[in-house]
């Protein structure tokens, strides 16, 4: 059996490649890729494998950005930190998905299903993709700079506040741009998972929150990177599900 792992943690990695070979003794890991454009480098120039166990968040994107690409002719096992997918929704397909951290149990009952797969397989995942993806947040923003119009990526959204009555995004690299949205919109658009309306004036990212304090009023003062002018403290109504969002709940 020839397994490909596509996961961007390398210990994770290797930890898995440990398990497959625990599990399967005969199994041979035939490659580790850890992001959609070395997969996709590795599909178009190898036969495909026997299996593959894919973690569906890579740190540039969804995996299911590569199913736009090739074609996947073998089963998958889906591996993520995350919990709040339509998991029913990869069982009526015979495909698995497991939680992190990734217990060797159910890693082994993942692996006895796949022997179980008689027939060959005709999955639609990129439908599954569309299905369970966090794409269905607003991934880009049209701004309009003068006659100039500029794409941004919600993932290149360090955070956005408000100053005068205007919207504006930050990016990553510390560039400002304004919005023609207003921050509950945006709340709409943002991921829960990464994005967080601290106040009535700021939604961050989780990623580019550099350092927290204790403030008053069991309030957490934000120090953020890119660094900001404006005071960026977590109101009290919101400090309790902030500190929640924080550990993921």
């Amino acid at each position: 059996m020839k397994v490909l792992l596509i996961e961007d943690e390398a210990a994770a990695s290797r930890r898995l490649a440990k398990l497959v070979k625990e599990i399967e003794p005969k199994a041979e890991v035939i490659n580790e890729v850890d992001s959609i454009e070395s997969a996709i480098v590795w599909f178009s120039e190898n036969e495909s494998p026997d299996l593959v166990l894919m973690d569906i968040h890579l740190a540039d994107g969804s995996s299911f950005e590569i199913f736009n690409h090739i074609e996947m002719k073998c089963p998958v096992i889906f591996i993520t930190a995350y919990d709040q997918y339509a998991i029913e929704a990869f069982r009526v397909n015979a495909v698995d998905y497991l939680l992190k951290p990734i217990k060797k149990a159910e890693l082994k009952a993942a692996f006895e299903k796949y022997k179980k797969l008689q027939s060959p397989i005709n999955i639609d995942y990129k439908a599954i993709g569309d299905a369970l993806s966090t794409d269905k947040y607003n991934r880009r923003f049209l701004i309009r700079i003068g006659q100039t119009i500029k794409v941004v990526e919600l993932r290149q959204a360090a955070y956005f506040y408000t100053e005068d009555k205007i919207t504006f995004i930050v990016t990553k690299d510390g560039k400002r741009y304004p919005l023609d949205l207003s921050l509950e919109k945006l709340e709409e658009l943002c991921d829960p998972r990464t994005f967080f309306r601290i106040n009535r004036q700021f939604i961050v990212n989780i990623e580019n929150i550099k350092e927290m304090y204790a403030f008053s009023k069991s309030r957490v003062k934000l120090i953020l990177d890119p660094p900001t002018d404006q005071t960026t403290i977590v109101s009290t109504e919101r400090s309790p599900v902030f500190k929640r969002w924080l550990t993921g709940e």
